[in-house]
């Protein structure tokens, strides 16, 4: 703790500073800033270790540690201690350090007989460049406002390790040339499309040039003033046009809230109260939030963090007079947009004609940012680590968002490929345009329905572009997933009599809330479980829950009136769960039909089959329901007892080996010679391979994404059916591991386009 007599952290920022602009060799000054350091804090040991090239980190200055291990002492990056904090990026406070299963023995420090340690990385430009660290004989537990001192004095550290006098820039010169060679990532794919561009790095951040306050009221003032601006900034982009209605202004809306955020204010004051300029509170409060939040694995909550990044990124902008968008107006003509990560807002400050790209570090299907992309029809691909590491502003970079692949640098031959297989594609889009008035049937005749799965209002412009037949599933989950508080019934209801005017007299089967396993809503207070994907989720949740289905219920019967309505439950694995949530579908519309409220002229009520146990069940399933929809995600990875998601396993087996098609095909048999409607929406069903041997196996209704519809129209109008079905059922209980060889070979024997 900083020592009360001392002057408090005001004075000690001062004092660093001071020493730090002094004259005298850089080391002299290092040395006298641990010094300090020490003296002002309850502590006999204050070392700061710097960052060398190889990624090892060098012990530079010391106060209490054996001075004589100076320039001595190193450990590489993830090392011991010292080594985790700077592979994380993260403090570490331990009352026994010794004790820690990272603890790395240096004997030349003499640091055995120190047991408690408080570390924290020294960050500039956010790429930690050193560690500070203090140390204590005495057991002892470092409090927060300790940590947030340390963390406060390496801002101040980093400025003196930026200028170079300490380290030579040039020892990192080798792994520089390294890194200017081609360079290939396998992220993934958050919003289809592919691009060539030029690197953009988006570094909205303002460096702050002055750490130190020199009158807290002042500087109190300036944030007021900059947060009042910030907010009407974020309410204009909610009148903005293009993003006044539907995920987009949802997501906004969200976002808004986080600028409003009482606690996320007073922490900046209580910064800026310490000594701080506001714009290094701003700062060391994001550092902070980083740190705490960083380790967290959870998508709703990380993409907290995301927004709460663009939130101070933008408020330093706000803050240094810099209110224009973070793009500037020197966005090359075919710009790809390189970040850590992004909030929404920052996303639409880009010009939307130039830019052509954008490639994340993280990301997810459902972040905010992916979702505004995708309605923008942004190519975006995310899970891409450390790319900013590998890449320079003007890099020739090429972005797959339909496959997840980036390369930086490609070689000249690579670039001409991929400028090949870009013409290939636009001429093919063109050619599946042309078929969206073309029936879907096969070249014997024999019609399909193409139904499109979607989950935004975004995704409905897609059903007059590709010509599908309806929706053949509607993801509602996503409007509770983008919404910080539950949706209320009336912004459900919107939504939903919204979706059904878009498609016009195409059906749409509407999927009941499917949240739990990996989709996690905060609000509804889930447990962490051992395995997510077969716990409490989908129907299991909403039948413990029952308010939350008859609330969307409720909604869907309301907005459907005057209509015909499907609705579809998920993740059914027995009769009584179907009978159950059916019930209560049939007392939303008892109670709605007693208010005289205007109803659906007909209802329609299936489920998704995508637990084995429901296949062994259909006898008594099929008379209770009006259609099926396999969901083959699920159901094959449940089959094969591997996780689709797991690379460790998930090539462990082929959704077109002879048992899995035997359960699709016995699944359709029976559907079939019941007259219950059965299609199937999953992966297998928009890949043209599978889709002709569902095809094959009897199945003539699937549903696919939007972009997958043209290829599956263009492959079933060359495929003739009877032929195909009858070389299939005489493989189907053969011997082999796949059939995907086979199926390929009838394929290029007949002409068909897979």
């Amino acid at each position: 703790m900083i020592v009360p007599g001392a002057g408090g952290p005001r004075a000690l920022l001062r004092r660093l500073r001071e020493v730090m602009a002094g004259a005298g060799p850089a080391q002299q000054r290092l040395n006298q800033v641990v010094r300090n350091i020490a003296a002002n804090m309850v502590a006999e040991v204050c070392s700061i270790y710097l960052l060398r090239a190889g990624n090892v980190l060098e012990l530079f200055a010391t106060e209490g540690l054996n001075p004589e291990s100076v320039h001595k002492a190193r450990l590489k990056v993830g090392e011991g201690l010292v080594g985790t904090i700077a592979d994380t990026a993260t403090p570490l406070s331990l009352p026994d350090a010794q004790s820690h299963p990272k603890f790395a023995y240096l004997p030349e420090t003499g640091e055995e007989i120190y047991h408690s340690l408080v570390g924290v990385p020294i960050i500039r430009a956010g790429r930690v460049v050193g560690v500070l660290v203090v140390q204590n004989r005495t057991m002892r537990e470092y409090d927060e406002d300790e940590i947030d001192a340390m963390q406060t004095i390496a801002m101040v550290l980093a400025e003196l390790v930026g200028q170079g006098e300490l380290v030579d820039p040039g020892e990192f010169r080798e792994a520089e040339l390294r890194r200017r060679e081609p360079y290939i990532y396998d992220g993934v794919g958050l919003a289809e499309g592919l691009a060539l561009g030029v690197a953009v790095l988006h570094e909205p951040r303002v460096a702050v040039d002055s750490l130190i306050a020199e009158d807290p009221v002042v500087e109190l003032n300036r944030l007021a003033e900059a947060m009042s601006g910030l907010r009407r900034r974020i309410d204009d982009m909610l009148d903005d046009q293009e993003v006044s209605t539907g995920e987009h202004r949802d997501v906004l809306e969200a976002y808004r809230m986080f600028a409003h955020d009482r606690g996320w204010r007073e922490k900046i004051e209580e910064a800026i109260k310490s000594g701080l300029t506001a714009e290094a509170a701003v700062e060391r409060v994001q550092m902070e939030t980083r740190a705490r939040m960083g380790s967290i694995t959870d998508p709703y909550l990380r993409e907290r963090l995301s927004d709460l990044e663009d939130l101070a990124n933008r408020l330093m902008r706000h803050l240094a007079g810099k209110t224009e968008t973070a793009a500037g107006d020197e966005l090359p003509e075919e710009a790809i947009l390189i970040a850590r990560s992004m909030g929404p807002a920052e996303l639409l400050d880009y010009d939307r004609t130039r830019l052509k790209a954008v490639v994340l570090e993280e990301g997810s299907q459902t972040s905010h940012v992916a979702i505004v992309a995708r309605g923008l029809g942004i190519p975006l691909v995310g899970g891409c680590e450390r790319v900013l590491e590998r890449v320079d502003p003007g890099d020739v970079v090429i972005a797959d968002g339909d496959t997840g692949q980036v390369i930086f640098r490609p070689t000249q031959e690579v670039a001409a490929a991929f400028a090949e297989n870009l013409r290939i594609r636009v001429e093919q889009r063109a050619e599946y345009a042309a078929l969206r008035d073309v029936p879907a049937e096969t070249r014997d005749g024999v019609p399909i329905k193409l139904y499109m799965n979607a989950g935004l209002m975004v995704d409905l412009p897609h059903l007059v572009e590709t010509g599908a037949d309806g929706i053949g599933l509607f993801r509602t989950e996503l409007q509770f997933m983008v919404s910080s508080t539950m949706p209320r019934l009336a912004a459900q209801i919107e939504l939903y009599a919204n979706v059904l005017a878009s498609a016009g007299d195409r059906p749409v089967i509407f999927r009941t809330l499917d949240v739990g396993g990996d989709k996690v809503l905060p609000y509804l207070g889930a447990a962490r479980e051992e395995n997510p994907a077969l716990g409490w989720r989908a129907i299991r949740l909403v039948l413990d829950r029952p308010a939350l289905l008859r609330y969307q219920l409720r909604a869907l019967l309301i907005a459907a009136a005057g209509r015909t309505l499907h609705v579809m439950f998920p993740m059914v694995a027995d009769v009584a769960e179907f009978r159950q949530a059916r019930q209560i579908l049939e007392v939303e519309r008892r109670r709605l039909d007693r208010l005289g409220r205007p109803l659906p002229e007909a209802i329609r009520v299936g489920t998704m089959l995508e637990v084995p146990a429901l296949a062994y069940q259909l006898p008594a399933l099929l008379p209770l329901v009006d259609f099926i929809s396999i969901g083959s995600n699920d159901l094959l990875q449940f089959f094969f007892a591997a996780d689709r998601g797991n690379p460790k396993v998930s090539g462990r087996y082929d959704i077109l080996a002879p048992a899995a098609l035997k359960l699709l095909k016995g699944i359709n048999d029976a559907c079939t010679q019941a007259n219950v409607p059965v299609s199937l929406c999953g992966e297998m069903a928009g890949r043209p391979l599978e889709a002709m041997t569902l095809i094959g196996l009897g199945f003539r209704s699937i549903s696919m994404n939007a972009v997958s519809i043209g290829p599956v129209k263009a492959m079933l109008r060359g495929l003739n059916v009877g032929d195909f079905r009858a070389y299939i059922d005489r493989l189907i209980d053969g011997p082999d591991r796949t059939l995907r060889g086979k199926i390929e070979s009838f394929a290029r024997d007949h002409g068909v386009r897979i």
